[in-house]
């Protein structure tokens, strides 16, 4: 499984970033990456320098988010659904894109689906159930 550093994840995007702009052919993934950058224009100051990007401590303080954070969560999104996996992620996603009438939208809620997985799991010290993060996404899908 590929388990990528802080810095080289920050250096992947800011490095998208610089070669979207300039143009240049991007391959499959960073062509994924450019797209959920295009969604997030208020990122570009955090991704023009790497260097500061890397030093850059994002702890929530101000309100400012990690935009790392966010976009690694819309890849890891688009990831599940490209293979569904966890089983059922894929249609739970599409379901609530048709509800919200946005991907971007549906992404955002999936994300805290996601979080929540995530935070439950470790705080339990198991592994995640994604069982209960596609049941999550669904009940978002289909409540009023």
């Amino acid at each position: 499984m590929f388990n990528p550093s802080q810095e080289e994840v920050r250096r992947f995007f800011c490095g998208v970033h610089a070669k979207a702009r300039a143009g240049q052919i991007l391959d499959a993934l960073e062509t994924l990456a450019s797209e959920w950058l295009k969604q997030h224009p208020e990122y570009d100051p955090d991704l023009a320098d790497a260097d500061a990007a890397v030093a850059r401590v994002y702890d929530g303080s101000g309100g400012a988010s990690n935009p790392f954070l966010h976009l690694s969560m819309h890849l890891s999104i688009s990831e599940q659904c490209s293979i569904d996996q966890p089983r059922g992620i894929r249609q739970a996603v599409e379901l609530l894109a048709a509800r919200r009438n946005s991907l971007h939208d549906a992404h955002h809620e999936a994300m805290e689906c996601l979080g929540q997985m995530l935070w439950e799991s470790q705080r339990a010290g198991r592994p995640p159930d994604g069982d209960a993060y596609v049941a999550c996404v669904q009940r978002r899908a289909t409540k009023d």
